[in-house]
């Protein structure tokens, strides 16, 4: 692989967005150049002991329901893994054979910095060291679990982000905070209290009393049973209605969470984060457009930035028309929009890519973003 050609295409990151539309390039011909920093499924490597895929795999693809983890249409993690909910390290291994299978080039290794137009009209791909690369189209496909939200109030700092822990058992402390009640917040207090420990998890809102058709809103099915069972031995609290406004460590190693309105929880060690995720594209962001509420503003025609052309989004931070596309299932169903918008640039016939349609990996119709669930 020549590293100082232009490439007609680079992908920034090999996750399953990139090695997703990586393969859906491949469809119409294309050879793309894929690129991260640490290799194939990296991210979901350093998940948490015992994190696991919140949607479920089936072996369903053969009866026209394409496994709700796949990344191409004619692959399935169930299949391949005989895993109904898979930890990372098992998805990596999927990713890594869905790679092999596409005959995908993933070059590793290398920390993208930016993304910038040459006076040729090619794209730069900046990196932390070595080189610049260079291509006509580049997808940027960088995730965002490597990138937790570590802001927002006073003593963030003495706060532990949920994505950093490897293992649960290794925490100290037999009374805990955890801040944030979504999905990997929830997550941390369950596997905490399987472990014995006695905690407490605040929210702003009350997400787990939230019933939505948007998976992106509420909790997954299979978190509330988890929760359910948590609670039930009495070592779980549930605070909604608050609004840290700051930590502040104690003797020892205890940190006390402090809300708004003066309410105040102890904790044996570091309070858990569980707020959320800036995303890689902050790596990046005066190459894109941000919408009032600091969402990536991208075309819907082809998921291209409208500030550098030829620079196209996938995964988890693409968004239209309100609608979130952060689950697997949710963000390949652009894969085939951004491989047909590329390959028509670059003079390829896109006719095979309709193919992808009617498996979900080609939604070019956004009208139902708007008012339903996509």
């Amino acid at each position: 692989m020549d590293l100082h050609a232009t490439h007609e295409v680079i992908v920034v990151g090999a996750g399953p967005a990139g090695i997703g539309v990586a393969a859906a390039l491949r469809r119409v011909g294309l050879r793309p150049l894929c690129v991260d920093r640490a290799g194939v499924g990296a991210s979901f490597r350093r998940w948490p002991e015992g994190m696991r895929l919140l949607t479920p795999s089936f072996t369903s693809n053969q009866f026209g329901l394409v496994d709700l983890n796949a990344i191409t249409p004619d692959t399935s993690p169930a299949l391949s893994l005989l895993e109904e909910h898979p930890t990372g390290e098992q998805y990596a291994a999927y990713l890594e054979m869905v790679t092999k299978l596409e005959e995908i080039d993933v070059v590793t290794g290398i920390e993208v910095v930016d993304v910038r137009p040459s006076a040729d009209g090619a794209l730069e791909v900046a990196r932390h060291a070595g080189p610049v690369l260079r291509a006509r189209t580049v997808v940027w496909a960088a995730g965002e679990a490597q990138y937790p939200r570590t802001t927002g109030f006073e003593g963030a700092h003495h706060t532990t982000p949920t994505i950093t822990v490897r293992r649960w058992d290794a925490l100290e402390g037999e009374r805990l905070v955890v801040i944030g009640g979504y999905e990997s917040g929830v997550d941390a207090a369950i596997q905490l209290v399987e472990r014995g420990r006695q905690v407490t998890v605040l929210d702003r809102d009350e997400p787990w009393a939230v019933v939505d058709p948007d998976p992106s809103r509420a909790l997954a099915p299979s978190t509330h049973g988890r929760l359910r069972s948590a609670y039930a031995t009495g070592r779980l609290t549930l605070e909604p209605g608050v609004e840290v406004a700051g930590c502040h460590a104690t003797d020892g190693t205890g940190v006390d969470v402090v809300a708004r309105d003066g309410r105040r929880w102890s904790s044996d060690a570091s309070p858990l984060l569980a707020t959320g995720f800036v995303g890689s594209v902050h790596l990046i962001r005066d190459r894109f457009a941000h919408d009032e509420q600091g969402r990536v503003v991208v075309t819907e025609e082809a998921d291209e930035s409208t500030r550098v052309p030829g620079l196209h989004l996938t995964g988890p931070m693409l968004a239209h028309r309100g609608a979130s596309f952060c689950f697997i299932y949710k963000f390949r169903q652009r894969f085939g929009v951004v491989a047909r918008a590329i390959g028509a640039r670059l003079g390829r016939d896109t006719a095979a890519l309709e193919e992808l349609r009617a498996p979900g990996f080609l939604l070019d119709d956004l009208s139902c973003c708007e008012d339903c669930a996509c």
